[in-house]
């Protein structure tokens, strides 16, 4: 079980080699006229401004960072099997610390995603539609070379240097009631919720309808496979959820929210549209989870933070 002290220790570690996330101001939730126009005070944690485009370089500086403390990193360096960000933020780690690192990503991967990747010097593999088969094949290279194996999201030290970022927003808005956050297998989810419930925060997990493999795993009382489609599946299609983000969900300060795919293209536009930030849908989701009908809904004095995870995103369809 991930514990705050895992991410104090993260925080310790890394605090050097990250950006510091920028807080803003968003605007109030305006969605029900029968509960009042303006629900909450809004934030949004620009996270999508850290290196190599999303929060994924938190976990992947701890992973590395601990293995080279430990003497653990090998000559055939590190690999990892990602939708994309967690194989950018394994590269890039790897390249500041002068080891390989060898990133399988499915076949329909975003070109954009697939580009920066070579662009940080990694060894580039596509293999299947699904970031399963490439994480099977991921463990098979492992297993050949002796390259040490990092994952995208299940492992303690990847959601205890995700978590290191909600330190950062509590220390920002200490009088913080709400953090909601868009969930894959549950890294960064993990790690969020794990500080939120030390500071007394509640978290919304908000998963897109035909990615929840959080939801159902809370459904069934373990980790389940799941279907994966939507359009923030290339950051959110992880087909079954880490028995840490369920330890992590299981608590009365956790709520689960799931959204459709229309409102999570919605968020995406609306954060362009008013604010001009340019977010992958997989970062969008979390707005989402305010804006839907079926979404969270804060009350009229609450203070709410939303999680803009990540914005490798191709901006051409944003008008």
């Amino acid at each position: 079980m991930l514990t705050y002290a895992d991410i104090e220790a993260a925080r310790n570690r890394i605090g050097n080699v990250i950006r510091p996330v920028a807080v803003a101001q968003g605007d109030p939730v305006r969605r029900d006229a029968e509960r009042g126009s303006n629900q909450g005070t809004v934030q949004l944690a620009l996270e999508f401004m850290q290196f190599t485009g999303t929060f994924k370089a938190r976990g992947a500086q701890n992973f590395i960072l601990a293995h080279r403390d430990a003497g653990t990193l090998p000559d055939a360096g590190v690999t990892i099997a990602s939708g994309g960000n967690a194989g950018m933020a394994c590269a890039w780690a790897a390249k500041d610390q002068m080891v390989p690192a060898t990133v399988f990503l499915p076949a329909n991967a975003p070109r954009i995603k697939v580009d920066r990747l070579r662009g940080y010097g990694a060894d580039v593999r596509l293999v299947g539609s699904e970031y399963a088969e490439a994480l099977a094949a991921c463990e098979e290279f492992a297993a050949a070379t002796g390259a040490l194996m990092s994952h995208a999201y299940d492992h303690p030290l990847i959601a205890a240097g995700a978590g290191t970022l909600m330190e950062e927003i509590h220390a920002q808005i200490p009088d913080l009631d709400t953090v909601l956050v868009a969930v894959g297998g549950g890294g960064l989810f993990s790690g969020v919720a794990t500080v939120a419930q030390h500071y007394g925060i509640r978290t919304i997990a908000v998963e897109p309808e035909n990615c929840r493999a959080l939801n159902a795993a809370l459904g069934a009382g373990h980790p389940v496979d799941v279907a994966v489609e939507s359009v923030a599946a290339d950051a959110l299609g992880a087909r079954r959820a880490s028995v840490m983000a369920l330890q992590a969900a299981q608590h009365e300060l956790v709520q689960s929210v799931l959204v459709p795919d229309e409102e999570i293209i919605r968020a995406r536009q609306a954060l362009w549209s008013e604010h001009r930030l340019a977010v992958e849908h997989g970062a969008a989701t979390a707005l989402a989870g305010l804006l839907s009908p079926a979404g969270y809904m804060p009350a009229g004095n609450e203070k709410v933070c939303v999680v803009l995870c990540g914005a490798n995103t191709d901006p051409s369809d944003l008008t």
